[in-house]
């Protein structure tokens, strides 16, 4: 047994046989987690004196330094105070929930007296009638031009009713709104259009489509077949709609499936939404380090996250697993935050364990497809760092790779880039640019000694002064671009400081050949190989963060020519007009008095810049 000090056995003996919450601190006093007992004197003492824990647990316990513990009369209490801690402080090995996107709803606010449709993210308690979510913007957009094209709801976001009416707009000519605002409707007729709404958008579809069907009739019959054939083409689009929801047999109208897939590392899980006895949708969630821990405790940790901020709590849910005891109390917790009866059943048997085994089957397949987008990033990053090691004949993997390249227009504005790539993924905050100094006109090779010799003198002063610098960490791998020569002149550089130069190899752009130091034949690597797309991506980002650099110089470079060439412009001058005007292009277009009105600048001199600039571009 571990001896965890005198004040925490101190602490272990006092616990009291209470429901309440405890929070795990490290030696910084961090909240690393928060767990809810029935028992807090059970509860906590197992972490301390059991020895089976899980990995996570494990690794948990091996950081505690000291914990605290809230108090509660009710296991209710300690479920919703336990809740709030996580969302308050958010330690590591908890469930955290990182997706708070907010899915749309439809909303009829039926205390207007001629209620509109809308669209909100958040459901709030104001009488309106609420819809949904639907999973994604074009989801609810479907919804809402069905309904639009089979209830003339209007549009508009008029006070209604108008103190005198109005002047029917477009949609009124066309049949897509009653014109409440021109008295042509009045509030019974509109509720009861509204009525069909509600019905519609509730699953309930039958009603909307005998109606229609019914005045579908009466136009053919009054021999009004324009309308009949306007109101035949609404039938066939509520149908249509109704054909692609996905039918359950099932009597709940709201209900929320909730299942998990574990992996032995993280753990998946899946919502899915049924809303008027139709499966509109769901959502998956990614629970790291919870792979290995108990399933129902996952859940119970999961839905206590979701519920609390969720904008609908439905009147079921029906769950995989659940601690006992644990669906008594989500049950009361829900109810009392819906304001309405909620069940929490978890179904052993029948039609709702088919829905439940739905749900799962959802989360094995997500949790599968995650796996494999991580094989694939790993596959193209670390795995192919490790691989291009191996080629390149490294004792070490190149965790660290660095890119170099030149740019500059005839010689003019040299620059060199220097990017950096961790773990086959660029690291943009290590990136750095320099100006070439030492060379004149475009001699690349030079360029590069300058560079790299630079990089590793910087490297060298940071080690110095205690090893924090932005030029501390040295690469495993460095990539030049260029041949045989450029790599050459790159390790003299670092020679000359009395260094080992790390692995290093250049990249010749034509064939896409790879050389190393002193060697007679390049290497070549299949095109589609992952190995030598990453050495692609290195050169690319080199030459690209290069490009830009030299790009913003020679503009920079070109407008102060421009201006410096101007009799009676200065340094100070030159600084206030670009500061004023932003570019030479809006210099150019700006009036006399504009520039005469920047600080510093006369009448005389704004003439001379007008004339200046205006010769330049005729020249």
């Amino acid at each position: 047994m571990i001896d965890w000090g005198e004040k925490l056995e101190e602490k272990i003996r006092m616990l009291p046989d209470s429901p309440g919450c405890y929070l795990m601190k490290d030696r910084e006093g961090t909240i690393i987690y928060v767990g809810k007992a029935v028992n807090l004197k059970n509860r906590v003492r197992s972490y301390f004196r059991d020895t089976a824990h899980t990995p996570k647990v494990a690794a948990m316990i091996s950081h505690i330094d000291d914990f605290e513990i809230l108090l509660c009369e009710t296991n209710l209490e300690a479920l919703i105070l336990e809740c709030n801690l996580i969302k308050r402080h958010r330690p590591y090995y908890n469930i955290l929930l990182k997706d708070d996107k907010h899915y749309p709803y439809l909303k009829v606010n039926l205390k207007e007296p001629y209620p509109r449709l809308e669209i909100t993210r958040r459901m709030e308690k104001d009488g309106a009638r609420y819809f949904g979510p639907y999973i994604g913007a074009s989801a609810v957009k479907q919804v809402i031009e069905a309904v639009r094209g089979i209830f003339p709801l209007r549009t508009c976001r008029q006070s209604l009713p108008p103190k005198t009416p109005k002047r029917p707009c477009v949609n009124y000519d066309i049949r897509k709104c009653l014109a409440p605002c021109a008295g042509k409707c009045t509030e019974e007729e509109y509720g009861k259009m509204i009525g069909g709404v509600l019905h519609f958008l509730e699953g309930d579809y039958r009603p909307v489509v005998d109606q229609l069907r019914g005045e579908m009739n009466e136009a053919a019959a009054a021999m009004r077949y324009e309308r009949a054939a306007q109101i035949r083409d609404k039938i066939r689009d509520v149908e249509g709609l109704m054909e692609r929801q996905i039918a359950l047999r099932t009597d709940g109208s709201e209900q929320d499936l909730i299942a998990l897939a574990q992996d032995g590392l993280d753990a998946m899980v899946q919502i899915l939404y049924v809303r008027g006895g139709r499966m509109i949708g769901g959502d998956h969630f990614l629970l790291p380090r919870e792979g290995g821990e108990d399933a129902g405790e996952v859940l119970a940790g999961f839905m206590t996250q979701y519920y609390e901020s969720a904008a609908l709590i439905p009147r079921n849910v029906l769950c995989q697993t659940l601690p006992e005891g644990m669906a008594e109390q989500l049950e009361s917790w829900m109810r009392e935050r819906k304001g309405a009866a909620v069940s929490v059943r978890i179904p052993q048997r029948g039609e709702k364990h088919e829905l439940v085994l739905l749900a799962v089957k959802n989360a094995q397949d997500a949790l599968k497809k995650r796996n494999a987008r991580r094989t694939i990033q790993e596959e193209r990053t670390v795995g192919a760092a490790t691989e291009l090691g191996r080629i390149l004949g490294m004792d070490r993997y190149p965790r660290r790779i660095e890119g170099y390249d030149i740019s500059n227009t005839q010689g003019q504005q040299s620059v060199a880039s220097m990017v950096v790539f961790i773990d086959g993924v660029p690291a943009k905050k290590e990136y750095r640019r320099f100006r070439i100094r030492t060379v004149e006109g475009a001699n690349d090779f030079a360029s590069l000694k300058e560079v790299l010799g630079r990089r590793y003198a910087h490297a060298l002063r940071d080690l110095e002064e205690g090893g924090d610098g932005k030029f501390s960490e040295l690469p495993d791998l460095i990539l030049i671009d260029g041949g045989p020569q450029q790599l050459r002149f790159a390790m003299e550089a670092i020679r000359e400081l009395d260094l080992t130069p790390p692995a290093m190899f250049g990249l010749a752009e034509k064939e896409e050949e790879i050389w190393l130091p002193d060697a007679e034949e390049p290497i070549r690597l299949d095109h589609h190989t992952p190995e030598l797309q990453l050495v692609q991506r290195v050169r690319n980002e080199a030459h690209r963060f290069g490009i830009i650099h030299h790009r913003v110089l020679r503009a920079r470079a070109f407008t102060h020519s421009q201006l410096e060439e101007i009799p009676g412009i200065g340094p100070e001058r030159r600084k206030a007009l670009l500061k004023a005007f932003g570019s030479l292009k809006n210099i150019r277009e700006a009036g006399v008095e504009e520039i005469a009105a920047v600080k510093g600048m006369t009448r005389k001199a704004a003439e001379a810049v007008k004339e200046g600039l205006a010769q330049g571009t005729q020249s």
